[in-house]
């Protein structure tokens, strides 16, 4: 019954991190339209971020978390103007290609400053863990469902209650009238791409922690992974890539517990593809109907 439990916190985890990669795809998606598929490697290149500032300039640890947040924030603003801004009315496929082309081309900028050996992630995060019932619990797993619970709290409020939100939702819903309101699409789309790389920033902070080592591969399984949550809550929910990576967290740690660690992947896939075909929006996605 132990070993029950604790599969379930060690996929609470996972999924928690899932999720946090997921909130930032779900929201360019949601928003701009556009799959970002670089996404995973800013996660890369902020686990990268957080080694160089403490352990080659000696800063303390909030110090940089908060670099790192920063710098991810702007990767994704500068990736959004040079990569996809120029993109914007071009057909959904040359979007798709330039960012598997801007994955590559983060993947093989960390290989010629970092190598392509995996370098050790600093102990940036102490917490005491707790034990229930002969349940370990450890501090970084109970910190990382804390934040990505307020994380997408904050999300959900911030894009329903602020005027930057509502602004998103207008561009999301509609371009061309957002645009008669008076509304900067250029700049909604910016802010999202910064809000997006600075979520990539965190979850990088929580696999690091949590896995303690990094390469410039690093981003790209949890990448797809967190797109296949967003698409499995619901792509352009922020409840739902929350759902989706805890879900798809517990699967896989389930999985490799009870029936196979190397048909983990195929059996969390295998999921997808039967939720899709009962539910094709997602768990909690939304039909939408085309203008034509």
């Amino acid at each position: 019954m132990s070993l029950f439990f604790q599969t379930l916190i060690s996929g609470l985890s996972l999924g928690s991190i899932y999720a946090l990669i997921a909130l930032g795809y779900t929201m360019v998606y949601g928003i701009a339209k556009m799959l970002n598929f670089a996404h995973g490697d800013v996660i890369m290149i902020g686990a990268y971020s957080v080694i160089v500032t403490v352990m080659s300039l000696n800063l303390p640890p909030v110090i940089a978390i908060l670099a790192s947040i920063l710098f991810c924030a702007l990767l994704g603003v500068t990736i959004e103007f040079l990569a996809y801004k120029p993109l914007r009315k071009a057909s959904p496929l040359a979007v798709l290609i330039t960012a598997i082309g801007v994955s590559y081309f983060l993947q093989n900028i960390a290989q010629l400053i970092f190598g392509t050996q995996q370098k050790a992630f600093p102990k940036i995060i102490d917490l005491p863990g707790i034990r229930i019932s002969g349940v370990e619990i450890n501090g970084i797993t109970l910190i990382t469902l804390a934040v990505t619970a307020i994380i997408m709290i904050a999300l959900t409020l911030f894009i329903n209650k602020t005027k930057v939100g509502k602004a998103m939702r207008a561009v999301s819903e509609d371009k061309e009238a957002a645009e008669l309101m008076g509304i900067s699409t250029n700049r909604t789309i910016s802010v999202t791409f910064a809000i997006g790389s600075a979520l990539a920033a965190v979850a990088s902070i929580f696999y690091g922690a949590t896995y303690t080592y990094i390469k410039p591969t690093t981003g790209s399984m949890p990448g797809i992974k967190a797109f296949t949550a967003a698409v499995f809550g619901g792509i352009g929910s922020i409840p739902g890539a929350m759902l989706g990576g805890i879900m798809l967290g517990v699967i896989e740690q389930y999985s490799k517990a009870y029936i196979s660690t190397t048909m983990s992947d195929a059996i969390v896939f295998a999921v997808l593809i039967i939720v899709l075909l009962v539910k094709p929006t997602g768990l909690l996605g939304k039909k939408i109907s085309e203008k034509v």
